[in-house]
């Protein structure tokens, strides 16, 4: 998503799931290690413990690494919805192309509400 018109602490988010907490981890690990290899070092990470939601600050850049649950809850792309959506450039691998629509997901009891990670 292209924030750079909406947003003053970032030019854009990345937003991907994972089917389980570990593919949740495995992605962000794999981002960081080849953002890594790029010279490129978050300026923090959050969730990789808990592996439900990954926040990685790249700066410019926020990667959202979710779990179908906490996707569905948060529903980044229904909160931004003013930002214009921007697609990979083709020349990034993909490991599976997914639908551009995430289906809805139940949204948990208002007592099961997970914590906001800090960026």
């Amino acid at each position: 998503m292209d924030l750079s018109k909406v947003c003053t602490y970032t030019d854009f988010f990345v937003i991907c799931s994972g089917t389980n907490r570990r593919h949740v981890a495995a992605i962000a690990e794999g981002v960081m290690e080849e953002a890594k290899k790029a010279e490129v070092r978050p300026l923090g990470v959050e969730g990789l413990d808990a592996q439900r939601w990954v926040l990685a600050d790249f700066g410019d850049v926020i990667l959202h690494v979710f779990d179908p649950d906490m996707r569905g809850f948060y529903d980044l792309e229904a909160l931004w919805h003013d930002a214009p959506k921007r697609p990979l450039p083709p020349e990034l691998p993909r490991a599976v192309e997914t639908p551009a629509a995430t289906p809805p997901v139940a949204q948990p009891a208002a007592e099961e509400a997970p914590a906001i990670p800090a960026a």
